[in-house]
């Protein structure tokens, strides 16, 4: 894996959404690193990206209620548990569940293992509530998926909250997991 900045000089055999990530993050002025690779269907698997760009590559999980009328996407540290009753206390919400592929390609235009903050971008109708882990809030940078998981980007997280967030029009809310047995 190599580090280059900024988006890729040569874009063929890209998909539109990653390239949208790339145009919109230009367009904010938001600097960032980037790797290109395999694709990286586990934490484990991204071990290798977290070293190269120097950010840890953030656990994204797109959650739902019962009804499946509320959606949340989760940002937490990797190597945390995630315990499904700890976050339902804090937001409130009771039954919350793994959203599956569907919901995710409907409504972030992203398919499962390349799911990210970048997806809000697609969210045009807000359906989908930001929670970020006071560990991935507390951090100077985040890595992530520009919608693909044949890349990964790194962002600082102040321009994520400060500059991405309010140009897509979504808030977040910070929780704190312990993720303990």
């Amino acid at each position: 894996m190599e580090l280059f900045s900024g988006k890729p000089s040569d874009v063929t055999g890209r998909l539109d959404k990653e390239i949208r990530v790339y145009r919109l993050l230009d367009e904010l002025g938001i600097v960032y690193d980037r790797i290109d690779h395999e694709p990286l269907m586990t934490m484990e698997a991204c071990v290798e990206a977290d070293r190269v760009l120097g950010a840890h590559v953030c656990k994204n999980l797109l959650l739902c209620n019962r009804q499946k009328t509320d959606y949340y996407l989760l940002m937490m540290p990797g190597d945390k548990k995630f315990k499904t009753k700890e976050l339902s206390a804090q937001i409130g919400s009771a039954r919350l569940s793994f959203a599956d592929g569907e919901d995710m390609e409907r409504l972030l235009d992203i398919t499962p293992g390349s799911l990210s903050v970048m997806g809000l971008m697609n969210d045009k109708n807000n359906q989908v509530k930001l929670l970020i882990d006071e560990d991935i809030y507390n951090a100077e940078y985040c890595g992530c998926h520009p919608c693909i998981n044949t890349s990964c980007i790194k962002l600082s997280l102040k321009d994520i909250l400060n500059v991405y967030l309010p140009a897509v029009a979504h808030d977040y809310t910070v929780v704190k997991l312990v993720g303990e047995e």
